[in-house]
């Protein structure tokens, strides 16, 4: 789902850390191994005695793993399969160890085989990965064998030299190095970012394409991220730069790569939609009212030039196999893997031998579980131990106790339990004159990157909160903000969650309590939501009034769509976000009297 972004700089990790504690006490140099050209390609040839006219090139790919290293807890690791009787199955999925086993038993029998990923491999990470800056995952992907990358908008999270420390290496400027006798090496992969170029020069801030080959085979890949990148990073994420339009870069690079004689290209963009079901297996093209995928993705796949012969795509977090036509109307395939490392796609590109294009009628793709079946891969299960041995001081500290999965992510209600419990810690943290007087507090969604689970993630024991499960759910550690708006520019910010850039996907802020308001989904736009319905603590807001408003420092921005909130005024910076959702949870749980999810009434829907 659109992210947030956010700066993680290090002096800020550090003491969130700290607080945390005081609280409780080039492409890979080996391309994919496999036999010389026997010919292979599933009957492509013409007989005994003669060279195949075709290859099968196996594209794997996955998008949007945040730095999920072990396996997602609760809903966010769930995978939805619908059975041929309309019964739908929860699996349990993902963890890099199942995907390096995933992956590796998927090339064999594959001699021409290429990874590829849409971005947001970093960034919003748990604690393992982003308390090292995502050392951790950029060394996991390279064990991957990930072939390349396009960047997506969490790449920029830390800004652009931060990006280009992940792929040229290097020790963190502030932390440096954090193994002894070792330096980060960077990424093996390159990561595109074509439509990405610097403000004072207007050159690419990294390789728009790369050219991958194997034996007379090439094919060439351009990698995006969306062109809305900068309203969903914070400003300094994003200084300097410019982006541009998907297709209009797409397709001049594509023309580029068509003069230098390779034929055969994929785009890897970080902008994806919606299918009509949640279930991975999900038939995209079938033809029922209501079927097949929506949103930014279908627009960009119809204007990209006909010369792209598969897109590969994310950012949405959802999982799909459709076929989308292009310009002249042939269709084309776009595929999202979920996210976290759940799923990988396997495509099928059939390669030309004579032409160098791909043969777009036999194009073959599918989505497949990284089901936890055994221990996985022994190398990654060393270096997850490794590394968490590092963060082991930091991120076993427990933090507060709750009695029931408190849900997050995994809600899909505009109203979510554990949104209640951040705006409430923002807003019990900053309402002391002292901290900044705030009166109402908002979150907003895309920030809460997890569920807190009642299940123990290791040794701590069901229902305790540690500070590594806190960092999972607040992982960019936002300064908060107080700032004064006027009743006029709350009902206007509320009325943005559902109108303007958010009319297509709505961004439902998180509220604290004593705000009240009626959120009516049968009507369009601003219209949605019932102006006179809302109220503070029993009270109609007054327009002309000004109200001490908290939140972190991104919405204070404007971030996420929401400029009414851009406008405050009198702003004092107060701590960290999750500074205050650590101290809220060890002031409203103990052992014996643990946090209950709360109730969700303050929004009420009409649908």
């Amino acid at each position: 789902m659109s992210a947030t972004p956010q700066k993680k700089r290090a002096s800020r990790r550090v003491l969130a850390a700290a607080a945390g504690l005081a609280t409780v006490g080039a492409l890979v140099a080996a391309m994919p191994a496999g036999a010389h050209d026997r010919g292979h390609g599933h009957g492509h040839g013409h007989g005994h005695g003669h060279k195949p006219r075709t290859v099968d090139v196996q594209l794997l790919s996955f998008n949007d793993l945040h730095g999920n290293l072990e396996p997602p807890a609760g809903s966010a690791g769930a995978v939805y399969k619908k059975h041929a009787d309309g019964r739908v199955e929860e699996i349990a999925a993902g963890g890099v160890a199942h995907l390096a086993n995933s992956l590796r038993k998927a090339r064999k029998g594959s001699p021409y085989s290429v990874t590829a990923a849409a971005g947001d491999l970093v960034g919003a990470s748990p604690l393992l990965s982003g308390l090292f800056h995502d050392e951790p995952t950029i060394e996991a992907l390279n064990k991957l064998k990930l072939d390349v990358s396009a960047v997506g908008n969490h790449e920029f999270d830390e800004g652009a030299k931060e990006l280009a420390r992940l792929q040229n290496g290097g020790c963190h400027p502030v932390d440096g190095c954090y193994e002894k006798g070792k330096k980060f090496k960077g990424a093996d992969f390159p990561y595109l970012a074509a439509n990405v170029t610097k403000e004072k020069t207007g050159k690419p801030l990294l390789k728009p394409y790369t050219i991958w080959k194997k034996n007379g085979v090439k094919v060439g890949f351009i990698g995006v991220t969306l062109e809305g990148t900068p309203d969903i990073v914070t400003a300094e994420g994003v200084k300097g730069l410019k982006f541009h339009d998907e297709i209009k870069t797409i397709n001049k690079y594509a023309k580029e790569l068509d003069r230098k004689g390779v034929k055969s290209i994929v785009a890897l963009i970080h902008e994806g939609g919606a299918p009509a079901s949640t279930s991975y297996n999900y038939d995209c093209d079938s033809p029922g009212a209501g079927d097949g995928i929506s949103g930014p993705i279908v627009d960009i796949a119809k204007g990209i030039t006909p010369k792209v012969d598969a897109l590969v795509t994310g950012h949405t977090h959802q999982a799909y196999v459709c076929t989308v036509p292009d310009p002249a109307g042939k269709p084309r395939m776009v595929t999202s893997a979920s996210s976290f490392g759940k799923l990988y796609t396997d495509t099928t590109l059939t390669y030309d031998l004579r032409t160098h294009d791909i043969v777009r009628t036999s194009v073959k793709s599918a989505n497949h579980i990284v089901t936890r079946d055994g221990s996985g891969a022994d190398d990654m299960n060393r270096l997850i131990k490794r590394w968490n041995k590092l963060a082991a001081p930091i991120a076993n500290a427990p933090q507060g106790y709750i009695s029931a999965d408190i849900n997050g992510r995994g809600s899909t209600a505009p109203e979510k339990p554990l949104g209640n419990v951040i705006a409430d810690a923002q807003l019990e943290g900053l309402a002391p004159a002292d901290k900044g007087g705030a009166q109402v507090a908002f979150m907003n969604p895309g920030g809460i990157r997890a569920d807190l689970v009642y299940k123990a993630s290791g040794s701590e024991g069901d229902g305790v909160v540690t500070y590594g499960e806190a960092f999972t759910v607040q992982p960019f550690t936002n300064m908060m903000n107080v700032v004064d708006l006027t009743g006029a520019q709350l009902v206007t910010a509320l009325q943005q969650q559902v109108s303007g850039a958010n009319e297509a996907a709505p961004k439902i802020l998180q509220v604290s309590k004593g705000l009240t308001y009626t959120l009516d989904l049968t009507k369009s736009g601003a219209a949605r939501v019932v102006t006179d319905s809302i109220k503070l603590n029993g009270e109609a807001i007054d327009p002309a009034r000004t109200y001490r408003v908290a939140m972190n420092e991104f919405l204070a921005g404007g971030g996420d769509g929401f400029p009414a909130l851009g406008q405050g005024t009198n702003k004092l910076v107060g701590a960290s976000d999750l500074e205050l959702f650590n101290a809220y949870l060890a002031a409203h749980s103990s052992a014996t009297a643990p946090l209950a999810p709360p109730a969700t009434d303050r929004i009420t829907v009409i649908q």
